[in-house]
This record gives structure tokens, C-alpha cells and sequence, in this order.
């Protein structure tokens, strides 16, 4: 069976909702999966001052080598100015032995994030995840256009061709939208089904 991980770091719980949906499309598409999490490395004060989503049912990544046992990797990171943030950073800046190794070379890699508004970086927080898993020579798979729930400008709405993305407010107010879920379900059937076939 493929085997999926999602890997994520959240601040408030939004990403953390994504991962969960990506999750979902993954096992609906044939896929054993796994959710884990990025450690958190911003200060505890500054974690309690902000009021960081400290509870949550799933694990933190053991370490980086975990990577290596799965068919496919997605990785859901909020924006901070523009790009991932340091806590996701950190994670993949110690991916370079897999690197050295070729480990991910052949796998099927994505990206999901979430911004608070519709203009405050989504595609350049995707597009700097997906370097680093271009860099480990992973296959990308996005959020194509046969998802039509990304189209049109009638309400407000996340995704990308790039990524499933949410958007939740300068105070984290708005929640992921059931056509924002979707997109990542979407997404992660997509993940699974193409590292299926690969494996294949």
C-alpha cells in the first residue's frame, strides 16, 4: 500500500485542519497515511503571549530520516511574510542527508498553506515549500483545475493551482471554509493516486 505523510506546523489550528482534510483525500485515495507535526521552536513566552494551538492529536516528526519510509510527503505551513516559517524552516533545513542520499528522488511531493488575507502570499509560501522538495527531486503535485471550487470571485476563497490554501483573517478568526477542506481532500487523493502509480 502507498504510503503518505503529512507534515505540518500550525500556529492556530487552521493548517492543522487542512493537514487533517489532506489526510482524508489521501486515504480516499488508497493511501495509508500519517499526520505529524514540526516541532515548535518559537520561545514559550512568545508561545503563551500569541496564544499558539499547543493541544493536538498528532505527533511530532521524530526526525527527519522518518521522511525517507513514505511514497509521498505534504507539507502545510502558515505564511509569514511571504514564506514558510522559521518553525518549518528549521525542519527541512535538516533534511540534507536525505538529500545526500537521493532518498526522496522518484517521490511525489506538495504544499497547503493558509494566509490571512486573499493577497498575503499564499502562491510564494507554496512556491518556497516546493523548492525544497524540487531540491530532493520529489514529483509536485498541486491543486489542479479540475478542482473548479478555486474558481470564481464571488465569496472569499483559498486556492492555487500550486496548493490548497485557506485564509484566516489578521486575527485568525475565519476558519477553513468546507470548499477550502475539499480543495485539500482534493489535493491529497490526487498525492496518493499519482504515488500509486509511480510505485507502480
Amino acid at each position: 500500500m502507498t504510503k503518505v505523510l503529512v507534515l505540518y506546523y500550525s500556529s492556530y489550528g487552521h493548517i492543522e485542519q487542512m493537514a487533517d482534510a489532506v489526510a482524508e483525500g489521501a486515504r480516499a485515495g488508497g493511501a495509508e497515511v500519517d499526520i505529524r507535526r514540526v516541532p515548535e521552536t518559537a520561545p514559550k513566552e512568545i508561545v503563551e503571549a500569541f496564544g499558539f494551538k499547543t493541544d493536538t492529536a498528532h505527533p511530532t516528526i521524530e526526525s527527519p530520516d522518518k521522511l525517507g519510509e513514505y511514497d509521498a510527503v505534504v507539507i502545510g505551513a502558515p505564511t509569514r511574510f511571504g514564506r514558510m516559517p522559521s518553525q518549518m524552516a528549521a525542519f527541512l533545513d535538516t533534511t540534507g542527508g536525505l538529500w545526500m542520499k537521493g532518498a526522496l528522488i522518484g517521490k511525489v511531493g506538495g504544499a497547503f498553506t493558509s494566509t490571512a488575507s486573499q493577497h498575503g502570499g499564499q502562491e510564494t509560501t507554496l512556491f518556497s515549500i516546493i523548492t525544497n522538495l524540487l531540491h530532493q527531486g520529489m514529483t509536485i503535485v498541486g491543486l489542479d483545475y479540475g478542482f473548479q471550487g478555486q474558481m470564481g470571485v464571488d465569496e472569499v476563497r483559498g486556492g492555487s493551482p500550486y496548493g490548497a490554501t485557506t485564509i484566516a483573517d489578521g486575527d485568525g478568526s475565519r476558519q477553513p471554509h468546507e470548499e477550502e477542506l475539499a480543495a485539500a481532500r482534493y489535493q491529497g487523493k490526487r498525492i496518493a493516486e499519482t504515488a500509486a502509480k509511480l510505485k507502480g
